[in-house]
């Protein structure tokens, strides 16, 4: 039997065109950080080595008899100095990449996993990737249909909501890859855009 983490976890890869607030449980994923233009150099780099990472969990869950579907691609974004990265350099973008995992998987595991990605892949960057835990919070969040370069009108309703409701934000902006940018049109890309707050 395999574990689908997108079923399991409906509400967390679901979010309604208009803002609206909820609160998600803690969960565990392998992630890898980096600087710069998304799709540039060391974004596409990083990508390439997460994955291997990711699937190579996978393989020893299911020798374990657990297997998992790997689920969506996601990121947290910043710029330094707390500037509002929407009017600052994409080359001056700070951002951690994650792929989440099944509660179970443990630190052997990553390490293990990452040991065979460099062995047979040569992808020491694999080194970088981290297994990560992040804490139940409270969010506010909106869907996003779409390019990427329109997502400013998304943030700023986000924005005026939490100020509306009393709210402030409480942690980085986060967004969950709906889409595959490969296979579909600019204009239907669907982005889960998240925040945490306080």
């Amino acid at each position: 039997m395999k574990i689908d983490l997108v079923k399991e976890h409906k509400d967390y890869y679901r979010a309604a065109l208009s803002p609206e607030l909820t609160q998600f449980d803690g969960a565990k994923y392998v992630s890898i950080e980096g600087k710069g233009e998304p799709g540039g150099k060391e974004f596409t780099e990083k990508v390439e080595a997460l994955y291997p990472v990711a699937y190579g969990i996978k393989k020893l869950c299911k020798e374990e008899q657990c297997d998992f579907a790997v689920p969506k691609l996601e990121g947290f974004w910043w710029v330094e100095g707390k500037r509002d990265a929407r009017s600052t350099s994409r080359k001056e973008w700070s951002w951690k990449l994650l792929i989440r995992l099944p509660d179970f998987v443990t630190n052997d595991m990553h390490a293990k996993a990452v040991a065979e990605v460099v062995k047979r892949k040569k992808l020491n960057i694999a080194f970088e990737t981290a297994l990560v835990e992040t804490p139940r919070k409270k969010c506010v969040q909106a869907l996003h249909v779409g390019p990427y370069s329109e997502e400013p009108g998304t943030i700023d309703r986000l924005l005026s909501f939490v100020n509306e409701k009393g709210y402030k934000i409480d942690g980085l902006h986060h967004e969950i890859y709906l889409s595959d940018p490969r296979k579909t049109k600019a204009e239907e890309l669907k982005t889960i855009i998240r925040y945490s707050i306080a």
